[in-house]
């Protein structure tokens, strides 16, 4: 095994596809890490997808901003050398191929740990490495179906005749949050023990862990529905609010006057608001129905009551607080040049957030050729 230098940073090679395992990696490249994404010849699929730019895929730069790239086949002898070559020196693998493939390729755990007894290995799939599901193939949205989350959501809106299209992929998300925590923790058992070690995150199992009351609702069903948070209607758009505790109930007394309805008994208890909570929104819905959503949100914030106005993504992205919270981070090359979200939390000791610069298809060879020809000489 090639030694790591001491002063180097964190190496990732990065073998992910698509939106799941590229998440992950990015947020190594958010902290510092030199992550090396191996991409085919043709490059990742996502380089192609919309919102595109002068050629550019926006979409491809906000998964993979501040990574570097290395086009390689890896059925051809020299390629997979040197992207072994890279391995031996590197602290993290993480791939989402379908379960088998790198094995056949050679790059599989047990292959790469003889090459590298410290290297934490990381396989994303759909169903896991291991099982009856295993092999068959998987993307969020098919998981988003067969793990119930839809019909989940369905639940919410009883009125709906089937399950609503999907396009925001969490199953992907979830995954890769899970797969950059993991490893985290495998990187630390490291330094206890010396040792690397696989790690195995499946969608299914991400997307499963997301719905902590519908797991125990399956199994001691309950005569009552869950109690939901819905829209109400706003003179022109829809707020939500959430008057949960005893204190809220009260202060939206205060703001509507007191109307009769909310001395009734049934809303006495904070039992009683969530067995009768579609009528208190009903009522709640008369008063939001003449004014606009800001002044909704406004007042009742003031007032004390959780509330919140239904917003775009762009407005989202507009709002001040952001801005204070250093949220949006500028990448891609002058004139060509986008927003992204940094990673969601913060570090008093590194420097978290996305890198500006997004790879070009196979920028990093050249230099990777020059370490593994030389493995002291290396320039970032």
């Amino acid at each position: 095994m090639t030694e790591h230098p001491a002063d180097r940073p964190l190496r990732v090679v990065d073998f992910t596809l698509v939106m799941a395992g590229p998440f992950c990696t990015r947020m190594f490249a958010d902290i510092g890490a030199e992550v090396i994404k191996v991409e085919p010849p043709t490059g990742d699929t996502m380089r192609g997808r919309p919102p595109m730019e002068d050629g550019h895929s926006r979409y491809f730069g906000h998964l993979n901003c501040g990574k570097h790239s290395l086009a390689a086949d890896l059925k051809n002898p020299d390629d997979l050398a040197l992207v072994r070559d890279v391995i031996a020196t590197a602290d993290v693998v993480v791939e989402n191929y379908r379960p088998g493939v790198m094995d056949r390729l050679g790059l599989g755990y047990e292959a790469l740990r003889a090459l590298n007894p410290r290297l934490i290995y990381c396989s994303i799939s759909g169903f896991g490495q291991e099982g009856r599901a295993a092999k068959q193939p998987a993307y969020a949205p098919m998981i988003h179906a067969a793990s119930g989350f839809d019909l989940a959501l369905m639940g919410f809106a009883p009125e709906a005749d089937r399950p609503a299209p999907t396009g925001m992929f969490t199953a992907d998300v979830m995954a890769g949050i899970y797969a950059f925590g993991a490893v985290q923790t495998a990187l630390y058992q490291r330094e206890k023990t010396g040792e690397g070690q696989r790690i195995d995150v499946a969608l299914m199992d991400s997307i499963l862990s997301l719905m902590v009351y519908e797991c125990q609702a399956a199994q001691a069903p309950q005569a009552r529905p869950r109690h939901v948070y819905g829209p109400l209607k706003a003179s022109d758009g829809f707020v939500i609010a959430a008057p949960l505790s005893q204190k809220n109930f009260d202060s939206l007394g205060v703001l509507l006057g007191n109307p009769g309805w909310i001395a009734d008994d049934r809303f006495a208890t904070a039992a009683g608001r969530e067995a009768n909570w579609a009528e208190i929104m009903q009522h709640i819905e008369v008063w939001t129905a003449t004014r606009p959503a800001a002044e909704c949100e406004r007042l009742m914030l003031a007032a004390g009551v959780p509330c919140a106005r239904y917003r775009t993504v762009a407005e989202a992205m507009a709002d001040p607080a952001l801005a204070d919270r250093g949220l949006l981070q500028t990448v891609g090359e002058t004139g060509a040049s986008y927003q992204v979200f940094n990673p969601p939390f913060k570090m008093s000791g590194c420097d978290v957030r996305a890198r500006e610069r997004v790879p070009d298809l196979d920028e990093a060879r050249a230099r990777l050729l020059r370490e593994v020809a030389a493995p002291t000489d290396r320039t970032e």
